[in-house]
């Protein structure tokens, strides 16, 4: 089976493998994971941070942001497509006692006039404006992303008003291959910043949280009190740094095999719309008299693994383990899926 339902599907290659095996580990709850605190400190540096956490997830890391940047009776501003609204079971409001200001960007991306509208004035009976996530790519917005020039306006923003700005970068590797900015100019415009390594980059498990130092201190205590403090984690660790060291480069493969997904299917009569291509993932709606279910099947029996995200919506990802093969055998099935 050809499996597009995400990125997330992919598995350690041979070489990372034998890296991984090769891990001097230890015990990470007491710091004493030497593969851990090297890539802790590699990513840190890569961002112009003073110190990065491992987590085993996006979620968890994402989680353990808002616990850190909000109190109980807070709220975050994002997009309504946002990852942590979306897809963390409500993680904000069981983990923070914080409300969510939700804003309808344009796939996923919003403005800093947008944000300035949403920060809430200082009443008894409403939540205190405390942060602004962005999502970098989106995911439900069909992998759109910013450039630094559009989150500048709000990170300035932010700090005329007091506030923190965290980015869910899940797929930011997939972002940067495609804006050639660099990663530290980045990470001046963040208090704080997630990337997960078990997506493009191919890595089983992981994702990091960034920050200084005593943001980091503290995000240590809430990632043990979440359950998520590992013991000889450094075999998990050196997976991710063979990720970044030796796949992030190949990941404008993928993008470009998106790209091409969503040109073929803007010419099939069975596709009503397909959003903006711009990273890794394909997001289409389907025309009149066709639904996601019955869809997904028919793919399904011609070999062709997806999801569906709505009733006529259909999304693909492409990854490391989408090969050049399946990708010709991809096209010709989409050709004569009428």
């Amino acid at each position: 089976m050809i499996n597009l339902i995400s990125d997330t599907v992919t598995k350690p290659t041979p070489e990372m493998l034998n890296f991984m095996m090769k891990a001097e580990v230890g015990d990470d709850v007491f710091g004493q994971d030497p593969s851990v605190n090297e890539l802790e400190l590699y990513v840190a540096d890569m961002f112009g941070k003073d110190n990065a956490l491992f987590c085993p997830s996006g979620t968890m890391t994402n989680q353990i942001a808002i616990k850190c940047h909000t109190q109980p009776l807070d709220e975050v501003i994002c997009d309504h497509y946002s990852h942590i609204y979306q897809y963390e079971t409500g993680g904000y409001a069981f983990n923070s006692g914080v409300a969510v200001n939700l804003i309808h960007g344009t796939n996923g991306k919003i403005t800093a006039e947008q944000v300035e509208a949403a920060i809430k004035p200082v009443y008894d009976w409403l939540p205190i404006s405390k942060l602004v996530v962005l999502e970098n790519s989106c995911n439900k917005g069909g992998g759109s992303y910013y450039k630094l020039d559009e989150i500048a306006p709000i990170t300035q923003l932010c700090k005329e008003r007091g506030l923190k700005l965290h980015l869910d970068g899940a797929r930011l590797f997939n972002v940067l291959v495609e804006t050639e900015e660099s990663t530290v100019d980045v990470g001046k415009h963040f208090d704080s910043i997630s990337i997960c390594m078990s997506k493009g980059l191919g890595a089983p498990v992981g994702s990091l949280l960034i920050g200084d130092k005593d943001f980091i201190t503290q995000a240590r205590r809430f990632r043990k009190v979440m359950g998520g403090g590992m013991r000889q984690a450094g075999y998990l660790a050196a997976a991710c740094l063979f990720a970044l060291k030796e796949q992030r480069g190949r990941l404008k493969i993928d993008n470009d095999k998106a790209s091409e997904i969503g040109r073929l299917l803007e010419q099939q009569p069975y596709v009503e719309l397909v959003r903006p291509v711009k990273t890794n993932i394909v997001i289409f709606d389907l025309a009149d008299g066709y639904k996601a279910d019955p869809f997904l099947e028919k793919l399904k029996s011609r070999g062709i693994l997806a999801i569906a995200i709505g009733p006529e919506t259909i999304r693909f990802v492409t990854h490391l383990n989408y090969t050049d093969e399946m990708h010709v055998e991809v096209l010709n099935i989409l050709k004569s899926m009428v």
